[in-house]
């Protein structure tokens, strides 16, 4: 059984025992957190509008960490102009324990 659940702007297919990377949640490490499911799959498929009544999918908070470093830069050939800009996204690691259909 598979599901879907929304977190951070982004969509992502989840089974039990996955360990996924998300835009950082405001939790401490070890907290459990319960997301809607947008889709639940498997022998028979429910797909919600926006989310499928009674389903959801629980985590655990497993990491807090910063992401690769990503850099910006902006240039104008001829004109002095160089502007470098740096950015680390933070990220947090979940572990998805449970699916409840």
């Amino acid at each position: 059984m598979y599901a879907v659940i929304k977190t951070g702007g982004k969509q992502y297919r989840v089974v039990e025992g996955d360990n996924i990377e998300v835009e950082k949640i405001a939790q401490e490490i070890g907290s459990t957190i319960n997301f809607d499911a947008l889709m639940i799959g498997g022998e028979t498929t429910k797909i919600g509008s926006p989310l499928v009544e009674g389903a959801s999918v629980e985590a655990e908070v497993v990491n807090q960490y910063k992401g690769k470093k990503i850099h910006i830069i902006k240039f104008k050939r001829r004109k002095h102009y160089m502007k470098t800009q740096g950015h680390r996204q933070l990220h947090s690691r979940i572990l998805i324990k449970k699916i409840n259909a």
